[in-house]
């Protein structure tokens, strides 16, 4: 039998330490661990985006993670970037707009919709299809989470002005 490994890392700010099976996955070490289920479990193989998180300042995958290879590094979930108002704007728009129907995507949606706009100040319409490409919705048809993020970036410029 495979014993826990200890790992150390940061999640949301918070320092946390733990013992875990090498071979549990990132996405339910937050799930089941830390009780953060804003990171969704959808097709456990990487493709549907219902799992994105920040490891670093990247986004991940967390199904594709291992929970032993977060160690010594940084995550946030939506739970930290909701609670520290990073996506505030975002959310609002995702209602505003009827961007979110069932729900489920719409964590992972806007982890990935948050990395594109701190990237690029002015995305385009293809620009928020490419970038949010690899995160599935079932119920929407995606023109109201392209509408949300569009109109997202729009705001944020005026403000910045």
């Amino acid at each position: 039998m495979t014993a826990p490994m200890p790992i150390s890392l940061e999640v949301n700010g918070e320092r946390v330490d733990a013992h875990v099976l090498p071979r549990l996955n990132l996405a339910d070490f937050l799930r089941e661990h830390l009780h953060l289920t804003g990171t969704h479990v959808g097709c456990e193989h990487g493709v549907c985006g219902a799992c994105t998180v920040r490891v670093n300042g990247e986004i991940v995958r967390a199904c594709l993670m291992l929970a032993v290879q977060a160690h010594g590094g940084s995550v946030q979930t939506i739970e930290g970037l909701s609670d520290s108002g990073e996506v505030a704007d975002l959310q609002t728009a995702f209602r505003d707009r009827n961007a979110l129907q069932c729900g489920y995507c719409t964590p992972g949606m806007l982890m990935a919709a948050q990395d594109l706009l701190k990237q690029q100040a002015e995305p385009s319409r293809d620009d928020i299809r490419e970038h949010l490409s690899g995160n599935y919705c079932r119920c929407t048809g995606y023109q109201a989470i392209i509408d949300a993020v569009e109109t997202t970036a729009r705001q944020r410029r005026s403000r910045a002005r």
